[in-house]
């Protein structure tokens, strides 16, 4: 994300700001930005996601919030020492409370077992 050019579609099922942070949550998982590194200024965000300044400053707001960004007054936006652990643990909860939690229901009305989704998802992993 550092400089290239990306076209990002947002849909409506989550505020745009929200979506923004998971933007940014998922370039510092895939080490885009590491710990103690500027991420790029809510003008450069802005402009790549072509989209209002207070759109970035409340989605790098709640990253602040949560720990993951912190600011170095006059400089910018960092990645915080513990952001990675922070955002993995948040998404492996969100992952077994939604999509786990769906998965089973919807497994459920199929009269699978676990045995069947397990199965499935060996499969998946193979492909």
């Amino acid at each position: 994300m550092n400089g290239e050019e990306m076209k990002v579609t947002f849909d409506d099922k989550q505020p745009i700001f929200q979506q923004v942070a998971d933007i940014i949550e998922d370039d510092i998982l895939k080490g885009t930005f590491r710990v103690d590194e500027q991420i790029l200024s809510v003008a450069q965000l802005s402009q790549l996601f072509e989209i209002n300044p207070a759109t970035v400053v409340k989605g790098i707001a709640l990253l602040v919030n949560e720990g993951i960004l912190y600011k170095k007054r006059g400089l910018g936006m960092y990645v915080a020492t513990d952001a990675l652990e922070k955002i993995q643990m948040k998404r492996r909860d969100r992952f077994s409370k939604e999509l786990l939690s769906n998965l089973l229901s919807e497994a459920d009305k199929l009269g699978l077992t676990t045995e069947d989704i397990i199965d499935m998802i060996k499969q998946l992993r193979k492909e």
